[in-house]
């Protein structure tokens, strides 16, 4: 739980006392490639933090294509958000990319820490607001970039997922095939 405390306190310090009652609102669990953490349909009880591995968040539609909305490593939050706050079942999946470890916390866990800690309330608006800004960053770059541009810039934000996450995952994250995702990586690595 360290590493939760860590993440924490890199936007509020914490009391001893007081990451002792955190805490208990935290589940650890051991994740392997290829698990998931939510399936489509699901009761969506939890978001999680990645402490470590590699996750992708995604949709599939009514043609059976698969649409990636996130990936998560660590000190990343993840969940299918709109179940999660509305309380409905989930549209989305996680799957685990990479073995890793997540915490979970419940929608009643994080409202009673938001409750009980001013401060936790200040960390889950910073996360939130966060979270918020990397959205619509990224609707925009998709709604008005180029492929080429939308590939530089995922390399400029995640460099070291371009080395981790299959290309196909990369691909259907920017929205292109993995032809044109090949075409891209040439043109960039001249």
């Amino acid at each position: 739980m360290n590493r939760l405390r860590e993440h924490i306190e890199a936007i509020t310090p914490l009391t001893d006392e007081e990451f002792d009652y955190v805490k208990t609102f935290f589940t650890l669990k051991k994740v392997r490639k290829n698990q998931f953490l939510i399936h489509e349909g699901d009761e969506v009880k939890y978001e999680f933090l990645a402490l470590d591995g590699i996750y992708k968040v995604f949709y599939i539609d009514e043609n059976g294509k698969e649409h990636i909305l996130q990936f998560a490593k660590k000190n990343w939050w993840m969940s299918d958000y709109i179940g999660f706050f509305k309380q409905n079942n989930s549209k989305m999946f996680i799957e685990c990319l990479k073995d890793g470890e997540v915490v979970s916390l419940t929608l009643q866990g994080r409202n009673q820490l938001a409750a009980d800690l001013h401060k936790m309330d200040h960390f889950f608006r910073i996360k939130l607001t966060n979270g918020y800004i990397a959205l619509q960053q990224r609707i925009i770059l998709l709604l008005s970039s180029t492929p080429q541009q939308r590939y530089e810039e995922f390399v400029r934000l995640y460099p070291d997922l371009i080395s981790e996450v299959p290309k196909k995952y990369v691909a259907e994250y920017l929205g292109v095939s993995r032809e044109t995702l090949s075409r891209l990586y040439s043109n960039t690595n001249k």
